[in-house]
């Protein structure tokens, strides 16, 4: 079986920029119906993603280009190991260290923009990662592993037992795709800020690599999503595309709230929906055979 994860592992390396960026396309294809334009074509964020790579690299200091690149090997690091099957619980202080490679290298600018940005993620680092945690503790008691090929396998569907984990997942998850209310720390979205805060001083080839990492980490969390209908493929298929589509919808329908509201409110959910659906469960697990 070692065997199969190695390749596995390798695909991602190689297709993740690809179907991250397809579902980017995707992203602003649909985003684009939603508000009634006609939109960008299915491969723009390809294109973009090229044009970046052919400009001359201008980092603002010698820091910013190891910590943009560390930020990018650390995601990639993070979906290698989850495909490989590693301890997935492990895995998220892997993503953590991904992120703070980016905020250091957006700190290292001196860019009052900048600085705000990071100040921002480092607030949404806060507010996501507990639901997070309590996500991976709730798919831990249904499969009683944190290995992601053995929760895969598990008969039992997450999403039956866990419906409240489910949603405070898919709440923080529009954070860590910053999206709608929540895109504090930069906007994918032109009319809802000019500077691009975290990423304001990032160009070229820079920031490039940034747009790589954000294609790769969309490929492990939405197979984070999918590890809640594992009991059935047309159960993964579907869930995995009704939170594809969520999301988008939330992103469209919403407006930024501010960083207090965020983190307030990521706390409350975590606590309600997430540990208020984990304690019962377990409870009742206790008396399953």
């Amino acid at each position: 079986m070692k065997g199969i994860e190695i390749y596995i592992a390798v695909a991602y390396v190689i297709l993740g920029p690809i179907i991250g960026g397809l579902m980017d396309g995707l992203d602003r294809v649909i985003t684009a119906r939603m508000q009634g334009r006609v939109g960008p074509p299915l491969l723009q964020p390809f294109y973009d993603v090229r044009k970046l790579f052919t400009r001359r690299i201008a980092p603002v200091n010698r820091l910013q280009i190891p910590l943009v690149a560390s930020h990018l090997v650390f995601a990639i690091l993070t979906g290698v190991l989850f495909f490989y099957g590693s301890d997935i619980l492990l895995i998220i202080f892997v993503l953590t260290l991904a992120s703070i490679f980016l905020v250091l290298a957006a700190y290292s600018t001196g860019s009052p923009y900048s600085t705000i940005g990071a100040d921002r993620e480092l607030l949404l680092m806060t507010a996501y990662e507990p639901m997070i945690i309590i996500a991976l503790v709730g798919l831990y008691g249904v499969a009683k592993s944190f290995n992601f090929y053995q929760i895969l396998a598990s008969t039992m569907p997450a999403y039956l037992y866990l419906p409240g984990i489910y949603l405070g997942l898919v709440y923080v998850l529009v954070m860590k795709l910053r999206k709608s209310p929540f895109d504090l720390s930069t906007s994918h979205h032109a009319h809802q800020e000019l500077v691009m805060g975290l990423t304001s001083d990032m160009g070229g080839p820079i920031l490039g690599m940034v747009e790589l990492a954000h294609w790769y980490e969309s490929v492990y969390l939405y197979a984070l999503v999918l590890l809640f209908f594992s009991s059935s493929w047309i159960a993964a298929i579907i869930g995995v595309v009704f939170t594809f589509f969520l999301i988008i919808l939330i992103d469209n329908a919403t407006a930024r709230v501010k960083w207090e509201v965020a983190l307030a409110v990521a706390w409350i959910v975590a606590l309600v929906v997430g540990a208020g659906n984990l304690i019962p469960f377990y409870l009742i697990s206790r008396g399953m055979p």
